[in-house]
């Protein structure tokens, strides 16, 4: 009985280590920016060009559950597109994320229907879309306002 309680105790100490081998391997691990694509973001009404942007795009399950997870920083022209198959109400989190964003809900005609503005890293708390969205934009926080981007304003995209 005492062997047994040993070997439990040793097995116990040895899967720990291995989990938190994992998790530091996680976090030590640089992910860098890859374009794939180009957004621009258009003013409602006139569709002038307020922004262009160059985009990673994430529409598998692993790369919309990571998206800029892991990432010191971003360059202001950059950012990230989440494609959904479909409209609904989207949250995002900070959760994991070293820089602040401003986070843009579109819908499936490309309208942007809200914003979550200057999000503060690493923070778990929900960041609704208020108003069903295919499409996410992750940029640089304070972008949204320094472009005067409203609600109504439309983007438009291409793959590389």
């Amino acid at each position: 009985m005492k062997h047994i309680r040993i070997f439990l105790s040793i097995l116990t100490l040895f899967l720990a280590s291995c989990k938190s081998e994992t998790k530091q391997a996680l976090k030590t691990e640089t992910v860098t920016f890859t374009k794939e694509g180009e957004l621009s973001i258009l003013t409602t009404g006139t569709d002038s060009l307020k922004a262009k942007f160059d985009i990673e795009i994430a529409e598998t399950d692993y790369e919309t559950e990571t998206g800029l997870m892991y990432r010191q920083s971003m360059e202001e022209n950059q950012g990230m597109l989440f494609i959904f198959p479909n409209v609904s109400s989207r949250s995002f989190y900070m959760k994991n994320t070293e820089f602040p964003l401003d986070i843009i809900y579109v819908n499936e005609e490309m309208k942007i229907v809200s914003f979550q503005k200057n999000t503060k890293p690493y923070d778990e708390s929900s960041l609704p879309s208020n108003i069903p969205a295919k499409y996410v934009l992750e940029i640089n926080a304070g972008l949204s306002d320094k472009m005067q981007l409203q609600v109504g304003d439309s983007i438009a995209f291409t793959r590389k």
